[in-house]
């Protein structure tokens, strides 16, 4: 198993992470097609997918539902690797075709891809050594204070820790927080990303 692979937290610790970043990108962002990290609580049925796309050719998608957790990264870098889509179990294999997954040609595409049942008590993975894990670095890493550090590189503000940690734990939003997050940006505006998100209100 990969390094990444060992530090995967269990599928609700890895959900929870992904929606307070979607959450803080939308308020950091409220332009949806300029935010790096998304996250769709109503993507299918029993279906929510988090995304990260960061502009520049690479992305990566993470399905969850009721069988448990797929995720798919591409490095844009590294060549293709469709072989590493080859291990999935049949369970997720309507994901690894999904088309809103796929290169502009409908060919599945990845340079990673992990995987965990719902029963599961590790994750599962098929790594290309062509790139693909760095993707996944700050979701990993997994604290408001690797957020806050990238995204005032990323988005060039100052962005409080204290707000980022109020995010991270999905406590409620209050106009304060998100004045002192985004001052140009209400909460009343946040509503259809919160509905989206499944941000607790």
């Amino acid at each position: 198993m990969s390094e990444m692979m060992r530090r995967l937290p269990e599928i609700q610790v890895l959900r929870d992470r992904c929606r307070a970043m979607a959450m803080l990108d939308a308020i950091l962002s409220p332009e949806w097609e300029y935010r790096y990290y998304s996250f769709d609580s109503r993507w299918g049925e029993g279906e929510e997918v988090a995304s990260m796309r960061n502009g520049s050719g690479d992305d990566w998608f993470i399905v969850f539902s009721g069988a448990g957790a797929y995720g798919r990264g591409f490095d844009h870098e590294a060549p293709d690797a469709p072989e590493v889509l080859q291990a999935v179990p049949r369970v997720f294999e309507s994901y690894v075709t999904e088309p809103a997954f796929a290169a502009h040609d409908g060919a599945p595409r990845a340079t990673v891809c992990f995987w965990r049942e719902a029963a599961d008590s590790e994750w599962g993975a098929a790594v290309s050594d062509r790139g693909g894990e760095g993707l996944f670095e700050l979701l990993i890493e997994g604290t408001p204070q690797a957020y806050q550090r990238w995204a005032e590189d990323y988005y060039e503000t100052t962005v409080g820790l204290s707000e980022v940690e109020h995010v991270y734990a999905l406590r409620p939003l209050t106009p304060a927080v998100v004045a002192r997050l985004n001052p140009e940006v209400e909460l009343a505006d946040l509503d259809a990303d919160i509905a989206d998100i499944g941000y607790p209100r």
